[in-house]
């Protein structure tokens, strides 16, 4: 056997299948893995997103958090009488202090171990002891309240302003007379100290210690945590004495002694401590931490982790943080936001799964011919599905690998196999539907220019059981999403996710098969009438393949998907700014310190002529009135706000916000024996139908209910019973309820500012935008938007591919029409009527599924997690359910109707310009 022969032997017949047919259609491999480039980029990158949102959250929520909850504080309180003086003292001073530190340091939660810059330790009152010096400021004549505590590293932190830095002189015992310190400049304002000032501390042996001021300091950082952890020692707070009407107030505040100065403390009452604070550094914390870090927190407060900090503080030392609350408020959050979230991810994956189908159905349609000669010559099922296996692979594969690529480097700092799944089902999907698609019609062989006519068709046993399956599980997933929600309690699933998907599905089908009806009755109502256009296409659509069911689904869930997530994303804006005017009662709201110090006269009259004001309502809030004891005799100390307002203002501002509306007439107390009163569901239980006796500090009254509304303007969050101020014996405005045309925020805050200190202005706009800076519903909200715009990107795919699917034969069809004389205008009006009815079909079942869809839906979805933050007005709001919205509903459903339109007049021109010859072949079965 020559060398030459054996190399034919070796030489394949001919070229490579795989290669052959990329070569022989590349703008169809093209085509296809774009498109499988783009979903697999979108399926890694929802995880990605997802995780990423939530990590920016928690270590959002953990950093913004105040430090007075988020810091993890060691206490441990003074030594033990029973040891030596020496040794009480030696345990209170710094170094004895700072190897505490350290130590307490190591035994901390990994995850969040603090660097020492932030953290702080020292010696301190417990409690604020009361200041008799007479130089102190003293607003109602009560002496001040002040805290005393040595505090590490305060030279690193602040900077001296005035005089010098606290020092001791010698050793500091329990019986030293003097001592330095040091304030801040806004306690020295606020307490009207100065360098050289003397402060007398009681001691618990009836001597005074004396503590000198020496220096004035002021914080580097203010709101560092360093200073931020107890308020007080960087800013004095006016406090009101409890109980009294009108209060008295008086100031607390704190004075900063060196650190070897704590031995002094011991001698007084205020109930001395050590304390310890690490500041938490959340940079490294992920979701999934979450669960490990609360755990280790509870053994720090109560376990094993606290008997390791008690063998370096001391037995009688204690943990304490509120970390562990800010994480299930995160958690609370997290788990809230999540199903709402997998909802519309459901949603959008769907419409991609089946624009994927319809892309290979449409391939695999052009290649039926190729596929039918290959099988009559001999080619097995098998072995033509395995040869278009592998051409798909070749394609598919590596675009999801791609666009898992892709989306990795925009999303970083996530888990990657999470991302991996998505592009992996991607190329599953296509790899499998393709070779399956096209090789399972050929199981029997096929007449030539046969068809199943859409109104002639008989639906299989087959379909009619998997459709029956279909519909149950979409009233099971319907009916679960109702019942469980999908709020935190009620968890989610992957069947309750798919509800809307489930409902679109059976919307489908079920139109489907209603189609032929309203075809037939058209047909038969223009076949009487003059021209052929009309009657051709209805003809033509009544005509389209009865497998039809994947375009008018994908356009069914894309317009579901794209009205749920718009009623989602208007949901959130109306419960916002329901919200902000909760929590502020009308469009701005003026008073003092907890409602209690009287406006001025100048300063209502002020308020009145602002500009953008409309109407003012004052209220006299009067809060802690205690309600008379029940029938029989039972007092249960239950409190309640009396509101004093004038009827006609005050049910003009409930009228206008919504809170509690009421007949004004029903609230006038003259001529009545007994006041009648607005009041809350609890109060009326409380006060029953009889006439009540109430003691108050505006004077005394003998009530009556006369109305009960849920909540009411002046007092959001509180019981109340609402008053006509005429019956009032001391009558004074306390806040003023503005509603109006956007305020002039400016012009309030200067009428505010010049009628004295203490006055605030609150403004329904500004507590609006307060609601949209956490990172995890910025993220949430991202993710619907974007896939509201992903899901009319593949509804514009899916309408492209199913007039891509019929055009060949439409245009074969205009050119036989244009050979029989028919106008190139009635020509393109045939293939824009021809498609218009399963546009018109999709456009009004679209409408008619989303809000049902949303109808259905809606009790079981509770957007208050995804409207609302955990801070102020978070609690504002019970419940925030989801509701249809109009523009949702009917904006992308007229653009699928003009879309279909579009192409189709599009694709009219192209072929109208083209010869019959071209299209019209002997022997063309189109």
């Amino acid at each position: 056997m020559t060398p030459r022969s054996v190399r034919d032997r070796r030489t394949p017949a001919g070229a490579p299948w795989v290669r052959t047919r990329l070569r022989t259609a590349p703008g169809t491999a093209w085509a296809l893995g774009l498109l499988v480039l783009l979903t697999s980029f979108l399926a890694a990158a929802f995880p990605r997103a997802v995780e990423r949102y939530e990590n920016e959250g928690l270590r959002h929520d953990v950093a913004v958090a105040d430090p007075g909850h988020s810091v993890l504080e060691l206490t441990a309180p003074e030594p033990e009488l029973q040891m030596l003086p020496a040794e009480r003292a030696a345990a209170v001073r710094e170094a004895a202090l700072a190897s505490v530190h350290d130590r307490a340091r190591t035994l901390l939660p990994s995850l969040v171990v603090p660097g020492t810059a932030e953290s702080a330790y020292g010696f301190r009152t417990g409690r604020p002891i009361a200041a008799p010096d007479r130089w102190l400021a003293r607003p109602d004549l009560v002496d001040p309240q002040l805290t005393y505590s040595t505090l590490s590293a305060l030279p690193d932190h602040a900077t001296l302003r005035a005089g010098k830095w606290p020092a001791t002189r010698g050793e500091v015992t329990e019986e030293t007379p003097e001592v330095e310190g040091a304030v801040t400049e806004e306690t020295a304002k606020a307490l009207k100290a100065r360098t050289g000032s003397v402060i007398s501390v009681p001691t618990q042996s009836g001597k005074r210690l004396a503590v000198r001021i020496t220096g004035i300091v002021a914080p580097k950082q203010p709101r560092s945590a360093y200073w931020s952890a107890d308020p007080l020692l960087r800013t004095p707070a006016l406090i009101p004495q409890p109980g009294l009407y009108p209060p008295r107030f008086y100031w607390t505040a704190a004075v900063l002694l060196p650190p070897d100065a704590g031995p002094a403390l011991l001698a007084t009452a205020g109930e001395p401590e050590s304390f310890w604070q690490f500041v938490p550094d959340a940079s490294r914390l992920t979701a999934p931490d979450v669960a490990e870090l609360r755990s280790s927190i509870a053994s720090l407060e109560g376990g094993p982790g606290l008997v390791r900090l008690r063998g370096v503080a001391g037995v009688n030392s204690s943990f304490t943080t509120d970390l562990d609350k800010i994480l299930t408020g995160y958690e609370s959050l997290r788990s809230a936001i999540g199903p709402v979230v997998t909802v519309a991810a459901v949603g959008i994956g769907a419409v991609a799964a089946v624009v994927l189908l319809m892309t290979v159905g449409l391939i695999g349609g052009r290649r039926r011919a190729e596929l039918a000669l290959l099988r009559a010559r001999g080619g097995s099922l098998r072995g033509i599905g395995g040869r278009l296996f592998a051409e798909t692979v070749v394609i598919a594969v590596p675009a999801a690998a791609l666009g898992l690529l892709i989306a990795v480097p925009l999303f970083d700092r996530a888990r990657l196999w999470p991302s991996v799944v998505g592009p992996a089902a991607v190329a599953a999907l296509v790899c499998v539907a393709l070779p399956l698609g096209s090789v399972l019609p050929h199981r029997k062989p096929q007449l030539p220019g046969a068809r199943e006519d859409l109104m002639d068709a008989r639906p299989s046993r087959r379909r009619t059981v998997a459709e029956l399956t279909a519909l149950v599980l979409a009233v099971g997933a319907v009916a679960g999403l109702r019942r469980r929600g999908t709020g935190s309690d009620g968890g989610s699933d992957l069947l309750v996710s798919a509800a809307p998907v489930l409902v679109g599905l059976i919307a489908a089908l079920v139109l489907v098969r209603l189609l032929p009806l309203p075809l037939r009755l058209a047909s038969r109502a223009v076949a009487r009438r003059r021209g052929a256009v009309g009657f051709l296409s209805l003809a033509r659509a009544g005509r389209g393949s009865a497998g039809g069911t994947l375009p008018l689904l994908a356009l069914l869930l894309a317009l579901t998907t794209a009205a749920f997530g718009g009623s989602v994303l208007a949901g959130v804006a109306d419960a916002r700014d329901r919200a902000a005017v909760h929590t502020i009662g009308a469009d701005a709201r003026i008073s003092g310190v907890l409602d209690s110090v009287p406006l001025p006269g100048g300063l209502i009259q002020r308020v009145r002529k602002a500009d953008g004001v409309r109407d003012v309502a004052a209220v006299q809030v009067v809060y802690g009135v205690p309600l008379p004891a029940d029938p029989d005799g039972n007092n249960r100390m239950k409190n309640a706000a009396v509101l004093g307002v004038d009827p006609a203002a005050y049910a003009r501002l409930a009228g206008t916000t919504g809170l509690g509306p009421f007949p004004a007439d029903r609230l006038r107390a003259a001529g009545r024996t007994a006041v009648p009163v607005i009041v809350s569901p609890s109060v009326a239980a409380e006060l029953g139908d009889r006439p009540r006796e109430l003691t108050t500090a505006a004077g005394d009254l003998t009530v009556r209910v006369a109305g009960i509304v849920p909540r009411t303007a002046a007092v959001p969050d509180s019981d109340f019973l609402i008053v006509d101020a005429a019956a009032l014996t001391r009558r004074q405005t306390s806040t003023l309820l503005v509603t109006g045309d956007s305020p002039d925020a400016k012009e309030l805050r200067a009428a505010a500012r010049d009628a004295g200190k203490g006055f605030s202005v609150g403004l329904r706009s500004e507590q609006r935008e307060a609601f949209v800076d956490t990172p995890v519903q910025q993220g949430a909200w991202g993710i619907y938007a974007a896939a509201i715009v992903a899901g009319a990107g593949y509804a514009l795919l899916a309408v492209l591919l199913s007039l891509l699917r019929t055009a060949p034969e439409r245009t074969a069809l205009l050119a036989r029409l244009r050979t029989m004389g028919l106008p190139s205008r009635q020509g393109r009006r045939l293939l824009g009527l021809e498609a218009l009815p399963q546009a018109l079909l999709a456009a009004v079942g679209g409408v008619f599924v989303g809000w049902a869809a949303i109808a259905l839906l809606a009790p079981g979805v509770d957007l208050v997690g995804l409207a609302l933050s955990a801070g102020p007005g978070s609690t504002a709001l019970d419940t925030a359910p989801l509701r249809a919205d109009p523009w949702s509903l009917t904006l992308p459903a007229l653009g699928v109707v003009v879309l279909t339109a579009a192409v189709a007049a599009v694709q009219a021109r192209w072929a109208g310009r083209r010869g019959p010859n071209t299209e019209l072949r002997a022997g063309d079965t189109r």
